[in-house]
């Protein structure tokens, strides 16, 4: 059985030079199933949730604690506020400073591999897949297209055969 509560406060959270350290992930699926020399628009979807703070759409993020590894909290960020699972491909995306300087991010791309149908934030966070380009217009953090940039480098434009995780 899966435990379906967050971890709340910062008691445990990390913090360097005065900033908190913050960790997530690009959620993604390949939209097809054979080679394909399409753009990265056209071969996958990203998968953005609701802010509890306002209609704005982002990635899963959160606090990196002190009883985590940086992959074990990106993972608990997605499961926890977009109820996805996966697996994280190559090294970290790159890390950015927040406009207001109080916060370090580091981002990770995340091939997903299971969708929950239920999950800690589900009451709080509406998710949905869209393409590269839509998240470029919805994500209002300059850090997060630059994250999805990133991607673009690193995910190839062509598929494997996609598992169904919907």
């Amino acid at each position: 059985m899966v435990a379906l509560v967050s971890r709340h406060g910062r008691m445990l959270q990390r913090y360097r030079a005065g900033r908190r350290l913050v960790v997530g992930c690009i959620p993604y699926k390949f939209k097809i199933d054979k080679p394909c020399s399409e753009s990265i628009d056209r071969t996958i979807e990203v998968l953005v949730i609701s802010s509890q703070k306002g209609p704005e759409l982002m990635f899963p993020k959160g606090g990196w604690e002190l009883d985590e590894t940086l992959p074990a909290a990106a993972a608990r960020e997605a499961f926890e506020e977009a109820g996805v699972r996966g697996n994280f491909e190559g090294e970290l995306l790159g890390k950015w400073l927040s406009k207001e300087q109080d916060k370090i991010h580091y981002m990770f791309a995340m091939r997903a591999t299971e969708m929950l149908q239920q999950w800690p934030e589900m009451d709080r966070r509406e998710r949905k897949w869209v393409t590269v380009a839509e998240a470029r217009q919805v994500c209002k953090h300059s850090w997060m297209r630059e994250a999805l940039d990133r991607l673009e480098e690193l995910v190839p434009s062509r598929s494997e055969p996609e598992v169904d995780i919907e």
